[in-house]
């Protein structure tokens, strides 16, 4: 007999952290990046396998670091890591070789220990929405604090 866990029985035994519901505004974002998709990124249909949105999602992630001044390779100079605790992505529309897809970013919500980004993919219609959920932890694996420039500026955000 197999046995399938729903979303709501799952919520019973574990939090979920993910609150962020993602616009399909591109102006809601604060930041895009430009990714073209390869061919080994399409499936057997010729379209972007759906395990690809969220290597989109980490590549548009890390420029949007860069871009505000605190790249992940400082985050880990300073004995930080930022890993993907949960993750949510809902396609709308597939995307094909070749295309130029468009990873809109926004730094949503911060709490102490945790933040979530909301994601936007267009081409130049809406693709994809999605967000992920980070925690803070030292480069040992240790959870810890999130870096305070990190909430001021999700504090400022809209």
């Amino acid at each position: 007999m197999i046995h399938v866990r729903v979303a709501s029985s799952i919520r019973k035994t574990r939090p979920v952290r993910l609150s962020i519901e993602p616009t399909t505004n591109p102006g809601d974002y604060e930041f895009s990046r430009d990714i073209r998709v390869r061919f080994v990124e399409t499936d057997a249909m010729g379209i972007v396998h759906h395990s690809n949105y969220l290597a989109y999602f980490e590549e548009a992630r890390v420029a949007y670091l860069a871009h505000i001044g605190h790249p992940f390779t400082a985050w880990r100079a300073e004995g930080l890591e930022s890993p993907v605790l949960e993750s949510f992505v809902q396609y709308r529309q597939p995307s094909r070789f070749d295309d130029v897809l468009t990873v809109h970013v926004h730094l949503a919500l911060a709490t102490r220990a945790t933040f979530q980004i909301s994601y936007l993919i267009t081409a130049p219609d809406v693709r994809a929405t999605g967000v992920t959920v980070h925690g803070c932890t030292t480069t040992e694996g240790r959870p810890t604090r999130l870096p305070s420039w990190l909430t001021e500026l999700a504090a400022r955000e809209p």
